[in-house]
């Protein structure tokens, strides 16, 4: 098993809507039982609800327009610099509606996750909640991946998984895999990476307790080690 980490992990979030999987972490990371502390929250979009979340419960935000850079590098450079300030050890995309650099992946490489709503590597890219309808999918859910610069491409950590019903549009599929999937499995991943029990190998394959994970775990199995 992986040594565990004593000291305290410091995490920067970056988001462009309503901050629901960082809610999940803020609580998360009250219980006393994560090593993670989110230091910062960042977002290019300065009417987003998740600064608002961030502040209310005392985090320091930032925001950074991507319209005011002339290209995708210079803003994934400035926001770099402005990441780097806070010196997280962890870098989480919590709905950050922006594609990243080359550079920018590299730069926190084996620290930096995302969160993305499908079963990987089904449905990368937007609107995968229609696309899953669409199919004829009998089942959906949602992906914690580590970032590599191929989009949404990265190896998947863990899963989450919600049947489809029939009434369910888009929307009451999107809340339903938010609510009984995403806000669960974003938190955990965060405080295995946080603790040691999570890295990404030189191979590029995440290891889990000292071993690589062959598939993503799946939340269903978990049981009581889920915790």
């Amino acid at each position: 098993m992986q040594e565990r980490m004593s000291q305290t992990c410091d995490v920067v979030v970056l988001l462009s809507g309503t901050g629901s999987n960082l809610q999940a972490l803020i609580d998360s990371t009250r219980t006393g039982d994560s090593p993670a502390r989110i230091a910062a929250v960042i977002s290019n979009r300065a009417d987003a609800y998740g600064l608002q979340r961030a502040r209310d419960a005392g985090i320091d935000t930032r925001t950074l327009d991507h319209k005011a850079f002339e290209g995708r590098e210079a803003f994934d450079a400035a926001l770099i610099e402005l990441i780097d300030a806070f010196n997280p050890k962890l870098v989480v995309l919590a709905g950050f509606m922006r594609i990243l650099s080359a550079g920018f992946v590299r730069h926190y490489q084996g620290r930096l996750l995302n969160i993305h709503p499908s079963l990987l590597p089904k449905y990368k890219g937007l609107h995968t909640h229609q696309r899953a309808l669409e199919a004829g999918d009998t089942e959906h859910g949602c992906s914690v991946h580590f970032v590599t610069e191929e989009l949404d491409g990265g190896p998947a950590v863990i899963q989450g998984r919600v049947s489809v019903r029939p009434q369910d549009t888009a929307e009451l599929l999107s809340n339903r895999v938010m609510t009984d999937v995403e806000t669960r499995i974003l938190p955990q991943t965060v405080a295995w990476l946080a603790d040691g029990r999570l890295r990404l190998r030189a191979d590029g394959r995440p290891e889990f307790e000292g071993r690589p994970l062959k598939a993503p775990l799946q939340l269903s199995d978990l049981g009581e080690a889920f915790r």
